[in-house]
């Protein structure tokens, strides 16, 4: 558990929160996860050149359908075989124009590594997140949140965004 937690609600949780962290959005804007707390959360590292790409369309699905107690983040990373080697303008056209992405869009990341962002080293780390620890094996890995800020659990790549293991949340 990081400190930052345990100060921020002035004691010590066994499941703390990510609410505390914040990234960057495509458009270069600094966001607070604390701004979507009462919502679950579903954190997907993308890319534009991989085999699972086309998720992005069952990603906006779901986006769209849970649009009341779900946000999806979806944070591009060049790590995996290089597929997502465009600039942020660029990603951010290719999401619009190819699969109508209207969910949040990060800016560039390393979910993994000496550079991994804070959010994924939350995400992967059971000292953090109080729930598991976990590795991000390839693009379009999910985890999901709960409203109050707690890993519920990840999904491998091959889980698809509307697969009743992310869907029966929200029900």
């Amino acid at each position: 558990m990081s400190l930052l937690s345990i100060f921020s609600s002035g004691k010590a949780q066994n499941n703390p929160s990510i609410h505390h962290l914040s990234y960057t959005s495509i458009g270069g804007d600094s966001i607070d996860l604390k701004s979507y707390e009462g919502k679950f959360i579903l954190f997907v590292n993308v890319a534009s050149e991989c085999g699972f790409t086309s998720q992005y369309e069952d990603l906006e699905k779901l986006s769209k359908k849970f649009q009341d107690q779900l946000v999806i983040i979806g944070f591009p990373c060049n790590q995996f075989g290089g597929q997502e080697p465009g600039s942020e303008d660029e990603i951010q056209s290719f999401c619009q124009a190819n699969y109508g992405v209207s969910f949040p869009l990060s800016s560039k990341i390393d979910v993994k590594g000496k550079n991994q962002h804070s959010i994924y080293a939350w995400l992967t780390d059971k000292a953090e997140n109080g729930n598991s620890s976990s590795s991000v094996k390839w693009n379009f890995q999910k985890y999901l949140v709960d409203p109050e800020g707690k890993l519920i659990n990840y999904y491998y790549s091959f889980t698809k965004p509307l697969s009743d293991k992310i869907t029966k949340h929200f029900k």
